[in-house]
């Protein structure tokens, strides 16, 4: 039996990464990484537990349709392990939440290979603990949007998190005030270059992609 398990290696602090996704990285022989244009985030985040691995680079461009990529690194994985063995593809946040790995277990799990898991700390609570701000309470509700936001859903929920908020951010920050919100703009969450911002102008300056925004109504 073959076997991959998606490691969630969390938002950018090496040492969110759990105990559990340290035991398996250290474990697995090959460590395969995905690679967007430069370098692999998700490999220079857990660079400190990857001594003596064999780290292998799948790549991912963002923003195109990798749907080929997907079928063509699964192949990859399938073919560098023996049965028996497992591997790990690293990624951040949690494998579940708007990660590649989604994909990639698709298609590794019609090669046969088994799927395995390891829940990661994602962006939005890393920012939560941040601001130290609860991101839902006692009978309310939570909207995690991945840039484009419903205001049909702004006007039942108490509480939002909007990824990817280079798409669109005039257009959400509107939505929001237009909802009752006060919002919080967090950029690179636990990683060198955070910042905070609240005011308006500022946020819509900044243009960072590792970038998030957490909004409560009231």
């Amino acid at each position: 039996m073959k076997k991959l398990y998606g490691i969630g290696i969390g938002p950018g602090d090496p040492d969110l990464i759990t105990v559990k996704a340290v035991k398996l990285i250290q474990g697995a022989s090959k460590v395969f990484v995905p690679k967007s244009k430069t370098e692999s985030l998700a490999g220079s985040i857990a660079g400190e537990y990857l001594e003596g691995k064999e780290v292998i680079e799948l790549q991912f461009p963002m923003g195109k349709d990798n749907r080929e990529r997907y079928i063509k690194a699964a192949a990859t994985i399938n073919d560098a392990l023996e049965d028996g063995e497992y591997t790990v593809f690293l990624t951040l946040g949690d494998p579940l939440v708007y990660s590649t790995f989604m994909y990639l277990m698709i298609e590794a799990k019609k090669l046969g290979i088994t799927v395995a898991t390891v829940p990661g700390i994602t962006s939005y609570n890393a920012a939560a603990s941040l601001l130290v701000q609860p991101i839902t309470t006692r009978d309310q509700s939570f909207y995690l949007a991945d840039g484009q936001v419903d205001e049909q859903i702004l006007e039942r929920v108490d509480s939002v998190c909007v990824l990817k908020t280079t798409k669109n951010k005039e257009e959400t920050l509107d939505k929001l005030e237009r909802h009752g919100f006060s919002y919080t703009y967090v950029k690179r969450c636990t990683r060198e270059g955070e910042l905070i911002l609240t005011d308006r102008e500022a946020i819509l300056q900044d243009r960072d992609y590792m970038s998030l925004i957490l909004a409560k109504k009231g």
